[in-house]
């Protein structure tokens, strides 16, 4: 609306992603009679009984959901291009996916192989951030398990760190635990039930033989040929779920472990086992753990800190630690692969998966494992190439706020390859193997190029949209076998005109994969094309519902349909926009909204009650005029950088101050001018995109021409800008607050009130200061004049008082003052009568030297001294 205002063609689409597993997952537990599933559906969303049955068709429940949003999103104000409309499952739209995926085909950016990723074993199928209720941060992480011999058995235990297996002094067991005794690979392992299910998933044989309990394996003696024999100690925090469930344990440089062994020891237990350092790092004792911990001075396990402290040590370790001589001298980012590569080569060790993050829970409601899938399609973002060709065109985009360019910059390089297909769900099937599917995140990339003949291309045959069509419409390969060309001419020119997008606006959860995804592929799409490459993208926060994340899914969530029932459309937006900064959290709290529904209305009456006043113009109006040019600056300028928040305050709040203080100012007899009219007039106009529907009534009650939806956006006049009536003004409100500042802390009724105005030396320290680049020096520097030496301490602390207001006073006030200083004395003598009238006492305006009081030499530029009589 606001781009609108200003003039530019806005192109506002919507369509509707329903690719992937959770559609059919809903669908699935529908046709299950799912009680929970049902009663969300029926209750919160209110799907009418005979459309929830209706729900085992998944595309039913597409069709009803995309209608609804487009309902709701319409009752909210939201200028889309409702033609535009489209879901992911259009045929259409999959001829356009098959196009893309040839691009990166024949770019070599499909290849297919074996790979670690987040598997639902009830699905069947790799599950994407968006498949999942929980854990869409959790990373696959690769351990290596050292292999403990313990008899005829092995005890493996998983570690990130294997050059630490020097200094093994125990291993860890949860006693209340019950293992099994598992032949993985034809060997026997002891391991948690949990570990032999991932096992199994991982590329291992694995066959369970018997139990053995946690109790059991307590001070028994298991051993590795690079730290001898160690014994098993009793742990109840060692999770079963947790790669072998069973742990190794380096006191001397993992703080958890040293603290544990602590505690026992503490107990008269295991006194006999001490810490063995391996690792010298600067800043840090011999044994790191034990020294990092007792300085931090904790206590015990549960210390909030020790997760920090862990990583701050293994961080340091890594990043400048070296082993000792006797175990190789190298340091710790060269030792941790070799040792890796040791065990496995001669003692047995071999990788297992894990997720650092748990728990990591598919929306089907099962607990997702790591999985080695097989003949599995990947997205190759390992490609360094390709890698580096998305950073240098990120480079050029514009980020909102610029903050998150870090966090995209390191999904870059951060990326591996990327599972590219699902064997469940809805959406567009893969080409080169049409068994499989193109998952969601992979689907939704080159979308915004869609959307631009989206309206078009639904008038064509999907049989006749061949990858050659779609090379005509966005590259401008020309074929003479194209079908309907007139209408691919016009959907060309559609592309032409529209493209690239200028921004993308998203959530900030989605950096670490579809928005940055949605970059590698336009590179490769419009390779060759930098003019069609994204331009921009704005990064949007969460939602909160008072205080905690929303989720559909564990019913926490404020529909919007009921929001804009309870509080009205103009009511959410605002609130929406005013609470926070787009890339902000925002927390929905109905007692917050209900006052953003009162300043609307306040607005509303304001502009109702002055739109038809006729008075004479006021001194005043100059001020009031200036001050609307100011906010109409800084409100576009907001805008224009997307600061919703910051365009409220000056656009809402700010004008609303001004006329507070320009009624007051008047006095209670005195109407307000015609000027009015022109600030009613900028102010509906500055507001209309925040709140269209009142600002629709109110520009109709003023006779504005058509819709102010399509009004000129306000552009402030520099001829109306008054910068010494503004301060002025500003000297008094600030002179008032002062005043009423003091009469409340005293509590009494004043016989007079004495304004002393600073001296003229003052003034030229103030504007000394104010222009000095290093307001840290400037004091000595004053010192030097001959003048001020005169004034000895006197000269000094009015300079550090001045310093201090300087920092205090806003730029907009310091600044003019510097460029062109103002004469207090009149401004007073001017509003006398006003201060007068404001305070029920004579005002006396006196030099501060000539006052013959004590206060009246506390007098500064632009803040006098007020003594009170």
């Amino acid at each position: 609306r606001f781009w609108r205002m200003k003039g530019r063609q806005v192109l506002f689409p919507m369509g509707f992603h329903v690719t992937g597993a959770p559609v059919v997952g809903i669908s699935k537990r529908i046709a299950n009679k799912d009680e929970k599933t049902i009663k969300l559906y029926r209750d919160l969303y209110r799907v009418p009984q005979n459309v929830l049955e209706e729900f085992t068709d998944p595309l039913v429940i597409v069709k009803h959901f995309a209608s609804e949003y487009q309902r709701v999103m319409t009752d909210c104000g939201l200028s889309i291009d409702w033609r535009r409309r489209f879901i992911t499952v259009d045929p259409t739209y999959s001829k356009f996916i098959e196009w893309q995926w040839k691009k990166l085909y024949d770019a070599g950016h499909v290849i297919k192989g074996a790979h670690p990723v987040r598997y639902c074993t009830v699905d069947e199928n790799p599950v994407g951030d968006h498949d999942l209720l929980e854990g869409d941060k959790a990373e696959v992480i690769k351990f290596t398990l050292v292999m403990f011999r313990y008899g005829d058995a092995f005890i493996p235990c998983a570690t990130l760190r294997p050059e630490t297996i020097h200094g093994v002094t125990n291993l860890w067991a949860n006693p209340t635990v019950t293992y099994v005794k598992a032949v993985v690979d034809g060997k026997t392992w002891i391991v948690s039930k949990e570990a032999a299910e991932k096992l199994a998933l991982q590329d291992h044989t694995v066959e369970i033989k018997g139990e053995v309990k946690g109790s059991e394996l307590v001070d028994k003696k298991v051993s590795h040929p690079l730290c001898g024999d160690v014994p098993i100690l009793p742990a109840e925090f060692v999770d079963p779920d947790m790669a072998s469930g069973m742990v190794m344990s380096v006191p001397a440089h993992a703080p958890f472990d040293y603290i544990a062994l602590r505690d026992l020891q503490e107990k008269g237990k295991y006194k006999d086992i001490k810490p063995v350092p391996l690792i010298k790092v600067e800043g840090y004792g011999e044994i790191p753990a034990m020294s990092a911990v007792e300085k931090a001075g904790i206590k015990d396990q549960l210390d909030p800190r020790m997760d920090a402290l862990t990583q701050e040590i293994y961080s340091a370790e890594f990043s400048k630690g070296k082993l000792f001589e006797k175990y190789g001298g190298k340091p710790v980012k060269i030792a941790r692969d070799e040792v890796a590569d040791l065990m496995t080569e001669k003692y047995d060790s071999v990788p297992m998966y894990e997720f650092d993050l748990r728990p990591v829970v598919c929306r089907c409601g099962n607990r997702v494992k790591v999985k080695i899938l097989h003949d599995q399609w990947f997205l190759k973002y390992s490609d360094e190439a390709w890698k580096q060709e998305v950073q240098d065109h990120m480079n050029d985009m514009s980020l909102v706020p610029p903050e998150v360019r870090v966090e995209f910059d390191r999904t870059i390089w951060w990326l591996q390859d990327w599972a590219c297909t699902r064997k469940v769900g809805l959406g567009t099937r893969f080409p080169w193997d049409t068994t499989q599917l193109i998952e969601p995140l992979s689907d939704s990339t080159v979308y915004m190029a869609y959307y631009t003949i989206a309206h078009k291309i639904r008038e064509i045959d999907s049989k006749l949209l061949t990858p050659e069509v779609f090379d005509y419409i966005f590259l401008g390969k020309e074929n003479k076998e194209l079908p309907e060309k007139k209408k691919l001419e016009a959907m060309r020119r559609e592309f032409l005109y529209w493209y690239p997008y200028d921004f993308r606006f998203s959530a900030k959860d989605l950096i670490s994969n579809h928005l940055t995804f949605q970059v590698f592929h336009h590179c490769t799409v419009f390779e060759g094309q930098k003019d069609k490459l994204p331009k921009g993208m704005v990064v949007f926060g969460m939602g909160l519902l008072n205080g905690a994340k929303m989720s559909s899914s564990k019913g926490n969530v404020f529909l919007l349909e009921d929001a804009v029932k309870e509080f009205g459309a103009d009511t959410v937006r605002m609130f929406l926009m005013g609470s926070a900064e787009p890339w902000q959290d925002f927390d929905w709290r109905n007692e917050l909204v209900l006052s953003t529904k009162k300043q609307i209305e306040r607005f509303h009456n304001t502009v109702l009650e002055l739109k038809d006043v006729k008075g004479e113009p006021h001194e005043i109006d100059r001020w009031l005029l200036s001050r609307l040019q100011a906010h109409i600056a800084r409100t576009t300028d907001a805008l224009d950088k997307f600061q919703t928040r910051q365009a409220l305050q000056e656009s809402y709040f700010g004008i609303e101050s001004d006329l507070k203080w320009y009624r007051r100012r008047l006095g209670k007899d005195a109407a307000g001018s015609k000027e009015l009219h022109t600030l009613c007039s900028v102010w509906t106009r500055l507001l209309a995109p925040f709140i269209p529907f009142t600002a629709e009534y109110l520009w109709k009650e003023m006779g504005g021409e058509g819709l102010v939806s399509f009004a000129p956006w306000p552009v402030a006049d520099k001829q109306l800008m008054d910068e010494k009536a503004e301060l002025a003004e500003e000297l008094l409100l600030r002179t008032v607050e002062d005043i009423e500042s003091i009469l409340k802390l005293i509590q009494m009724k004043p016989r007079a009130i004495t304004i002393a105005l600073a001296p003229a030396w003052k003034k030229d320290v103030f504007n000394t200061i104010a222009k000095a680049s290093d307001k840290n020096t400037v004091v000595k520097e004053i010192m030097k004049d001959e003048s001020m030496r005169k004034r000895g301490k006197e000269a000094t602390d009015a300079a550090k008082q001045i310093t201090t207001l300087i920092h205090r006073l806003p730029p907009y006030v310091v600044e003019p003052l510097v460029r062109e200083p103002i004469n207090e004395r009149a401004i007073f003598e001017a509003a006398k009568g006003f201060l007068e009238q404001e305070f029920g006492v004579a005002i006396h305006i006196e030099d501060a030297e000539a006052a013959g009081h004590a206060k009246a030499a506390m007098a500064l530029p632009f803040k006098p001294s007020i003594i009170i009589e």
